[in-house]
């Protein structure tokens, strides 16, 4: 519930409180960031996976082996489907040790290795998308942010003038009223968007770890 006075009169020093972001960007190289998180444009394998030396992108076993083909949609799938944030955790960790399972030995470490390459690919890519997506959202709540000011402004103009008239101010300030509490919506939604892509680092790690836990266990 909107208080008293934000329903029926919004100053501009009462929308200034309204509109302030509830919490700072992150110190860091790009000072338009909005998120507390620091910004990571890009993660690197170093961070998610010590084991041996990888394939190249996207690779699974090689064409001219047994089952090559097969083998890279079956590991393709697999990454698409445990990258899935929708799927429980521990059920893709079971995903990728099932397919560990039904490797054979001579397969299983250059399968493994491919599916973390492919792993890698596929949701650093996500993450990066997501971080420019909230470049975009933010950017656009500091136009908002800007034309409520400006919008409140004029509000209070017609208020100090004696022949205003009580119809159009009072509608006008409730279109203020109402695009502020989208902008402070907008504000919270932010909030909780800004952690996805250390969501998605911290899956993509646990994932890593549980194909590099199936080489270990031979």
């Amino acid at each position: 519930m909107w208080p008293y006075v934000l329903r029926h009169t919004l100053p501009a020093m009462a929308l200034a409180a309204v509109i302030a972001c509830p919490a700072a960007a992150a110190q860091g190289d790009d000072p338009d960031w909005p998120c507390i998180q620091r910004k990571v444009p890009e993660l690197s394998l170093a961070q998610i996976w010590n084991g041996p030396e990888l394939p190249p992108a996207t690779a699974g076993a090689p064409k001219n082996a047994p089952g090559g083909a097969k083998a890279d949609a079956r590991i393709s799938t697999l990454a698409f489907d445990v990258s899935q944030r929708r799927m429980p955790l521990t059920d893709a960790q079971k995903e990728i040790r099932d397919f560990a399972a039904s490797l054979p030995e001579e397969q299983k470490e250059q399968s493994m290795m491919a599916l973390v390459q492919t792993l890698f690919d596929h949701m650093n890519h996500e993450r990066s998308d997501v971080i420019a997506g909230i470049a975009r959202y933010a950017h656009r709540q500091a136009d908002m942010a800007a034309s409520l000011r400006q919008e409140a402004s004029a509000v209070d103009a017609m208020r100090a003038k004696a022949d205003t008239d009580p119809n159009e101010l009072t509608l006008r300030n409730d279109r203020l009223v109402l695009r502020t509490r989208i902008f402070h919506e907008r504000v919270q939604s932010l909030t909780f968007v800004c952690e996805v892509p250390t969501l998605i680092e911290q899956r993509l790690y646990a994932l890593a770890k549980t194909a590099a836990e199936t080489l270990e266990s031979r």
